[in-house]
C-alpha cells in the first residue's frame, strides 16, 4: 500500500467520524434536555455502565462527570451480576451505553435496575431496541456507518456515544455553576493542578529577599539591591512599607540613554509609578497572564494597602511549572 492511499484511508476515517458527531446536533433536543434535568437533580451517583468498547467509552464518560462536578463511576455489567450492583443505590442514576440495545449483560440488569427503582438513562444507536425501550430516556447516537470499512470495528458509533456523553456533562457542569476553581479541586495533579492551585503567595519571595529600597535611595544604591537579589528589578517604598514605584532593567537602560550621572541621581527621579502589582492570594498562573499582558517580567506583590509583601519573575513561574 502506497503513502498516499494510507493518507487517503486516514482522511475518511475522520471524515465519517465528523459526519457521524454532526448528526447528532439534530438529537439535541427535549430528551437531551430532560437528561440534562435528570442528571442534574441526582442525589448519589451517575453510573455508567456498558459492556466492550461500550464500557470503555463508559469509563470515559464516567471520568468526565466526575471530573466536572457530577459524582461518577464506571459500574462493569459483567461484574454486575455478580455482586457490583450492590454499589447502586436508590439515589444514583445509571446511564447505559450500547450500540445495539441488546447486549446480553446490559439486558440481565434491567429488570433488577428497575426493581431497585433507580431512573435510567440509555444510549443507543437501536431506539427499538429493548434497552431505548425500557430507559426513562433514550438519546440515539446511532451513526449511518462505522469508519471501518468492514462495517464491524465500533469506529463511529463509539465515537458518537463519547461525544454525546461529553455533550451531557458539559451541558450540566454549565447548569451546576462549576467554577474553575471547582475543577482545580478534582484535578490537584500534574502540571494542570499547579496552573490551578498554585498560588502567588506559594512561590513568592518574602523577607530580606524581596528586592526594595526607600524612596530616598540612591540609583546606585537602587542597582546594587537588583544585583544582590536577582529580579531584575527593584521596589521602591516609603517609611511605611507602602509600595512607591518600581525600578527594573528596562528603567535602566532608560535612564542610560537620558545621559543620568548614575553616581549621583536618585532613584525616585528615575522609577516607573503606577506599577502592575498583584495580591499574594490571587493563582499564579494569573501573575503569568499579567506579564503577558503588560510585557513585563516581574511583579511586587502587594496586599489591600499597597504595602510590599513579596516579589516574583517569570522564572519563578517556570521553576513552579505554570510557564
Amino acid at each position: 500500500m502506497t503513502e498516499h492511499s494510507y493518507q487517503q484511508l486516514g482522511i475518511a476515517v475522520l471524515k465519517t467520524e465528523a459526519d457521524s458527531i454532526n448528526a447528532l446536533i439534530d438529537r439535541i433536543d427535549q430528551k437531551f434536555h430532560t437528561a440534562c434535568e435528570m442528571i442534574l437533580a441526582c442525589k448519589g451517583r451517575i453510573v455508567v455502565t456498558g459492556m466492550g468498547k461500550s464500557g470503555h467509552i463508559g469509563n470515559k464518560i464516567a471520568a468526565t462527570l466526575a471530573s466536572t462536578g457530577t459524582p461518577s463511576f464506571f459500574m462493569h455489567p459483567g461484574e454486575a451480576s455478580h455482586g457490583d450492583l450492590g454499589m447502586i443505590t436508590e439515589t444514583d442514576l445509571v446511564i447505559a451505553l450500547s450500540n445495539s440495545g441488546e447486549v446480553a449483560e446490559i439486558i440481565t440488569l434491567l429488570p433488577l435496575l428497575k426493581r431497585l427503582p433507580v431512573p435510567l438513562i440509555s444510549l443507543t444507536g437501536n431506539e427499538k431496541s429493548t434497552l431505548a425501550e425500557m430507559a426513562d430516556i433514550n438519546l440515539d447516537v446511532g451513526v449511518e456507518k462505522e469508519a471501518c470499512p468492514l462495517g464491524l470495528a465500533p469506529t463511529s458509533s463509539t465515537t458518537a456515544s463519547l461525544a454525546m456523553g461529553d455533550a451531557l456533562a458539559i451541558a450540566v457542569l454549565e447548569a451546576r455553576g462549576f467554577t474553575e476553581e471547582d475543577f482545580a479541586r478534582s484535578h490537584p495533579g500534574g502540571s494542570l493542578g499547579r496552573r490551578l492551585l498554585l498560588r502567588v503567595k506559594d512561590i513568592m519571595h518574602t523577607g530580606d529577599r524581596i528586592p526594595v529600597v526607600s524612596s530616598n535611595a540612591s540609583l546606585k544604591q537602587a542597582l546594587l539591591e537588583m544585583s544582590d537579589k536577582g529580579l531584575g528589578m527593584t521596589a521602591i517604598h516609603d517609611k511605611e512599607n507602602h509600595l512607591l514605584g518600581i525600578y527594573t532593567d528596562g528603567d535602566l537602560r532608560r535612564t542610560l540613554d537620558s545621559q543620568a550621572n548614575i553616581q549621583t541621581a536618585m532613584v525616585k527621579d528615575h522609577m516607573t509609578t503606577n506599577c502592575v502589582t498583584i495580591d499574594a492570594e490571587q493563582i499564579a498562573s494569573e501573575a503569568l497572564n499579567l506579564m503577558d499582558s503588560n510585557a513585563i517580567n516581574a511583579l511586587i506583590v502587594t496586599n489591600k494597602n499597597g504595602e510590599v509583601q513579596g516579589a516574583l519573575n517569570m522564572h519563578d513561574l517556570l521553576r513552579a511549572g505554570i510557564v
